[in-house]
């Protein structure tokens, strides 16, 4: 490969696109064969990850074929081109996961499960590989270029135990312990480097599971966590809405309109301040509450038919007590179907 930039050589030219917000990337990789073969090598990314330069991007979608990403730092828009797929995989129920700079959209297409991953180096759609026991209704979280899928149901409506890993490198699934319960709209979290699924019901007549369990990824073994569920869930009730911010676990209580904290030495929820007050919901869908790197944002679609729009809030914890401020706001007729956070 050149250089690059001739006069600085080619290892100044890395770190000094290292640094660039990587909405800037899309027009590098237009400039010459050179710099577009740098993007898509991933080369750039690899090297932001070692020296912790990473931004995080939310990816929602408020239509089954549509894909949008949002820069919650610089308030740049990016529209994804639109997926490919069969009527079956456009109006089936679908999940999302973000890991290293893929993004996973699993459903149910005509011949059975499907994936569909977006690739940020391409800028394309493609099919991945499905997983080894395919499922709905998961658990999941990603932690760099690995998510776990935990959980979830199987086509004949059986609820699993079953847990996979993504690995983004190689685009493979491995299989893991399976989980000490078998669980259905749960959340999942990656916290201090370990995986928690959280929440969740057993079985399809039976109360909200109301115990988290944390999966140790250096020893394998999964542990059960009393009383970590912030509350709601069940049947016809989304899974809990979960976000993780620096290390620290917060939920979003939408009947209440109540922010909440776990309180890791009590291992306890605290109420800490209100969510915004549009951030309504039915039974928690709708509604779109992630951890973005030090902040956390929440994602409110239209309040009525005059109000067309969601808008996008965001809180930084270190800067003091919950204050949420609109960072973004769109056109859309449709609630959030999907989010998901990219950091890279």
């Amino acid at each position: 490969m050149s250089s690059l930039i001739h006069v600085i050589g080619r290892d100044l030219t890395m770190k000094s696109l290292m640094c660039l917000p990587r909405y800037n990337y899309a027009r590098i990789a237009s400039l010459n064969r050179s710099f577009r073969e740098l993007i898509r090598s991933g080369e750039l990314y690899r090297l932001r990850s070692v020296h912790q330069v990473i931004g995080h991007w939310v990816y929602f979608s408020c239509d089954p074929l549509k894909w949008e990403a949002f820069d919650p730092v610089n308030q740049k828009w990016m529209n994804l081109p639109m997926m490919d797929t069969d009527l079956g995989f456009q109006f089936s129920d679908k999940e999302s996961m973000a890991v290293g700079t893929d993004l996973l959209v699993i459903g149910n297409d005509m011949l059975g499960p499907g994936i569909y991953k977006y690739s940020l180096l391409t800028n394309s759609w493609s099919q991945g590989l499905p997983m080894n026991e395919p499922r709905w209704l998961l658990g999941s979280a990603s932690f760099k270029n690995i998510a776990i899928f935990a959980g979830g149901v199987d086509r004949n409506g059986k609820i699993m135990d079953a847990v996979e890993s993504y690995d983004s490198e190689t685009g493979t699934w491995k299989t893991l312990p399976s989980m000490i319960k078998p669980r259905k709209l749960s959340s999942g979290v990656f916290m201090d480097g370990k995986f928690y699924v959280i929440g969740g019901i057993s079985s399809n007549d039976s109360n909200p599971l109301t115990c988290g369990e944390e999966y140790d990824l250096d020893t394998q073994k999964w542990t059960e966590i009393p009383n970590m569920s912030p509350g709601g869930g069940g049947p016809g009730m989304a899974p809990p809405l979960l976000a993780v911010a620096s290390n620290e676990l917060y939920a979003a209580d939408c009947a209440a309109m109540e922010l909440k904290m776990y309180s890791k030495k009590n291992k306890e929820w605290v109420a800490i301040g209100r969510l915004p007050e549009i951030a309504h919901s039915r039974d928690g869908w709708g509604i779109a509450f992630r951890g973005c790197g030090n902040r956390v944002v929440i994602i409110c679609g239209p309040r009525d038919t005059q109000n067309r729009y969601i808008e996008i809030y965001s809180w930084v914890p270190s800067e003091g007590p919950p204050q949420w401020m609109r960072i973004g706001w769109k056109s859309s007729n449709n609630f959030v179907f999907n989010c998901a956070i990219m950091g890279c």
